[in-house]
C-alpha cells in the first residue's frame, strides 16, 4: 500500500560479508520536499542513504572467543577444586553428572552477552578509529596505539566489565567499592598483559583480525579477570 509514510522514506536491511556489519539503510527519495511536492524532476531517482552498521562479525567473533575464556576460567577453579578435595580422582569428579550440573550458565551468559554486545562492537569501533587517525605504519604511529590502547581502551574494558557483572548481580551499590579496592590493581595487572599484546595486534596483525586476535589474547586474561570480578 502505497501512503504518505512509504513516498517519504524506505528501509532495507543487509549483510555485508566483506565487513561483517549489518546495515540498515533509511533512503529519503529526493522528489520528497518539505511540502509533500511528490514531482519528478531529473534527479528524482537519487536517494540520499543513512546507513547504521552494526560490526556483527566482531560482536560474534568476542561473543564466542568470551564464552570460551569463561569456561576455561570455571574449568580451572574446578580442577583445582577437585584437586584440593580428591586428588586420586580428578576423572571422576569432571565426567560426574553432578560436576556438569555445576556449571555456571549465568555468568557464562553474561560474559558472553559482553563480548558479543560490549567489547567486539566498541573495540572495533575503536580500532578503525585509531587507523583512521593514524594512517602511516610508522614506529611512532604504533608507540601512539599501543600507548592509547592502553590509557582509553583499558580503563574502559575494566570499568564496563565492573558495571556489567555489578548490574547482572543486582550490585550496582557495590559497585564504587569494587572500583577502589580493584580497579587499578586490575588495570596495572592488564598493562603487563596487553602491552605486549598491543604490540603484536598493530605492528603485525591485519585491521580486520584484530579484534579476533585480542579476543584470543583475552581468554588467558579471562582467568584473571574472572577470579577478580568472582571475588567475594
Amino acid at each position: 500500500m502505497d501512503g504518505p509514510l512509504s513516498r517519504l522514506w524506505t528501509s532495507s536491511c543487509s549483510f555485508s560479508s566483506s565487513s561483517g556489519a549489518l546495515r540498515w539503510r533509511l533512503s529519503t527519495p529526493a522528489s520528497a520536499t518539505a511540502g509533500g511536492d511528490a514531482r519528478p524532476s531529473p534527479s528524482a531517482n537519487d536517494e540520499q542513504p543513512t546507513e547504521l552498521r552494526f560490526p556483527l562479525k566482531a560482536a560474534c567473533t568476542a561473543g564466542v572467543l568470551a564464552l570460551l575464556g569463561d569456561t576455561a576460567a570455571q574449568l580451572r577453579s574446578r580442577w583445582i577444586l577437585a584437586t584440593l578435595n580428591q586428588p586420586t580422582d580428578l576423572q571422576t569428579e569432571f565426567t560426574s553428572k553432578k560436576s556438569l550440573e555445576g556449571y555456571d550458565w549465568l555468568r557464562a551468559l553474561r560474559m558472553t552477552s559482553y563480548g558479543f554486545l560490549i567489547y567486539g562492537p566498541s573495540s572495533q569501533i575503536w580500532y578503525n578509529f585509531l587507523d583512521r587517525v593514524l594512517r602511516e605504519k610508522t614506529l611512532t604511529n604504533l608507540s601512539l596505539k599501543v600507548v592509547l590502547n592502553q590509557v582509553v581502551l583499558g580503563p574502559y574494558v575494566i570499568a564496563v566489565v565492573f558495571a556489567w557483572n555489578s548490574l547482572w548481580q543486582g550490585q550496582l551499590d557495590k559497585l564504587p567499592a569494587l572500583y577502589a579496592d580493584r580497579a587499578l590493581s586490575t588495570l596495572i595487572d592488564g598493562w603487563k598483559f596487553w602491552i605486549p599484546a598491543s604490540v603484536v595486534n598493530f605492528g603485525v596483525v591485519p585491521l580486520q583480525a584484530r579484534v579476533a586476535f585480542m579476543s584470543s589474547c583475552a581468554i588467558f586474561w579471562n582467568f584473571y579477570l574472572s577470579t577478580t570480578m568472582c571475588k567475594a
